[in-house]
């Protein structure tokens, strides 16, 4: 029987997710990725990921579903019988760009219930099994990482509901740092800057100009390997007395500058 460690990575079948789960699994962890996509649109991606890693399980999640958040759990204990690492990455902009003068309820409930509400209770769920499973192992290794972005702390008013949402993910690390680290459980941050995605390819000429111009010091977009890199770096305790920290996956961008 296999003793990888095993991750879960939420929405880890595209974009960020994806380079998150490919470095992941380079790093030797058994996978279990999801996604709200029919298991038969991601058959390519989850081959290509078994083919880096021993096992690789795909669960059709929608994060911000309570009911489907206990099948995932459930699926992944009936498959590994075990968890390490939770990932909390799945994310979803507003439906429509507004103003926050005309922006609607409707998708602030959409987008704090999927980037914020679901992956709250998803840690509480992850955290008292990593809780369980270290009274019965002592040797235990579990953490959480928490993808948030530069949103937490940048405001565009053109998607306030976004920044909010990430806003709260990142006190949401603070707080399960607190309580988690009795228990030997980091929990940290990643904040990714602008990356390359299909959440963003329809702003790429908006911003290949802008950082052209000079919005970014590494004047370059972010790639999903670049985040990948730094979660597989924090899961495997390079940062072990670091918990609750924030690590900036931003090219710069946020620095203060003259």
């Amino acid at each position: 029987m296999t003793t990888s460690p095993v991750a879960l990575i939420t929405g880890g079948t595209r974009g960020i997710g994806l380079g998150i789960a490919r470095s992941l699994a380079n790093e030797g962890y058994d996978l279990a990725v999801c996604g709200v996509r029919e298991a038969s649109a991601v058959t390519e991606t989850i081959t290509e990921l078994q083919s880096l890693t021993g096992s690789v399980l795909y669960c059709q999640c929608d994060v911000g579903s309570t009911g489907a958040r206990k099948a995932m759990l459930e699926s992944i204990d009936k498959e590994f019988g075990r968890l390490n690492l939770l990932v909390n990455n799945a994310g979803v902009a507003p439906r429509q760009r507004l103003d926050i003068l005309d922006a609607t309820e409707e998708d602030f409930d959409w987008v704090l219930k999927t980037n914020l509400q679901g992956p709250y209770f998803l840690t509480q769920a992850v955290a008292n099994w990593l809780i369980d499973q270290q009274k019965l192992q002592p040797k235990f290794s579990g953490s959480i990482i928490n993808v948030s972005s530069i949103s937490a702390t940048m405001a565009s008013v053109g998607r306030g509901e976004y920044c909010v949402s990430k806003a709260g993910v990142s006190m949401a690390t603070q707080l399960w740092a607190v309580r988690l680290a009795e228990f030997g459980l980091p929990v940290y941050e990643v904040r990714p800057g602008i990356t390359a995605t299909d959440m963003t390819s329809g702003v790429k000429e908006k911003y290949d100009k802008l950082i052209a111009e000079g919005l970014v010091p590494q004047k370059r977009w972010g790639t999903p390997e670049d985040t990948g890199r730094v979660v597989a770096s924090l899961a495997r305790g390079d940062m072990a007395y670091s918990t609750g920290q924030v690590i900036m996956v931003d090219g710069g961008l946020t620095l203060p500058r003259l």
